[in-house]
């Protein structure tokens, strides 16, 4: 099923997307939600981002060759992923505009895959994890370098550059079916032009690895999502970009830059 956020002459709801309609649903897939039997086609509603997260949680330099291209050279995997929180004001849906804030010098985009947590989680293990997963879809981590530190260290300031309002675009629908160990295709262009290009079996920590380490830490709320690093290929973006990801089996997020 791929679930989405969507609305229609200022009413919101959530509803399932079949080819290029959409099957209105009553209530929440957090929750409890029933079909209706009223459809819209795409054309006729705006879509949303497909949840609205307490807290969004990515993974830095979750795979080698990106880490690599922000300077590390000698990079060795942690013991434990590395993380770090993008408030809910960060996220926005495909269509919606990115903000170029004004003390910026230089923002990335970064094409990832995203999870949905689906039920209230806290110390998940490898027995039970999946079963916590509502699914999958696609963010785009944009981040300021020049805040962040660009010298590839740790040392700069990842919550200021990467929490700037609508730095967190989502969409445009969530996978609800998906492998535990997926193999995808991650593709980010620029007004066109490919720039990265990679798969998320090149991830150093797998979805459980995340989801478990993640989860013994904090509690993970229904609509949560987490961020799993960004395959190699990022690049600056200013306003007037257009920015668009692909990842098999999701779909497409579109946004520009403005």
């Amino acid at each position: 099923m791929k679930i989405v956020r969507a609305k229609f002459q200022g009413d919101i709801f959530y509803g399932e997307l079949v080819d290029d309609q959409v099957l209105r649903y009553e209530g929440s897939p957090l929750v409890v939600w029933e079909p209706t039997e009223e459809k819209y086609h795409l054309d006729e509603i705006q879509l949303l981002s497909p949840v609205l997260p307490s807290k969004v949680t990515g993974v830095a330099k979750n795979f080698h060759k990106h880490a690599v291209e922000l300077g590390v050279h000698d990079y060795s995997a942690p013991r434990n992923p590395v993380f770090f929180n993008k408030p809910s004001t960060s996220v926005i849906g495909t269509g919606e505009s990115i903000i170029y804030p004004q003390i910026a010098q230089h923002v990335d985009h970064e094409a990832e895959l995203a999870i949905v947590i689906g039920k209230i989680s806290k110390n998940l293990t490898k027995d039970n994890w999946s079963e916590h997963i509502l699914g999958i879809t696609i963010a785009n981590d944009l981040s300021e370098r020049v805040l962040q530190g660009q010298d590839g260290t740790f040392n700069g300031n990842f919550t200021r550059a990467k929490s700037f309002d609508t730095f967190c675009p989502l969409g445009p629908v969530i996978q609800t079916e998906f492998e535990e160990s997926p193999e995808l295709n991650i593709k980010c262009f620029v007004n066109g032009e490919l720039k990265q290009d990679g798969n998320t079996r090149d991830m150093i920590f797998s979805i459980e690895d995340i989801v478990c380490f993640v989860s013994s830490i904090m509690t993970l709320l229904p609509g949560d999502v987490i961020l799993t690093g960004t395959p190699e290929g990022v690049s600056k973006v200013v306003p007037g970009d257009e920015i668009t990801i692909q990842i098999d089996t999701i779909g497409t997020l579109i946004n520009t830059v403005k």
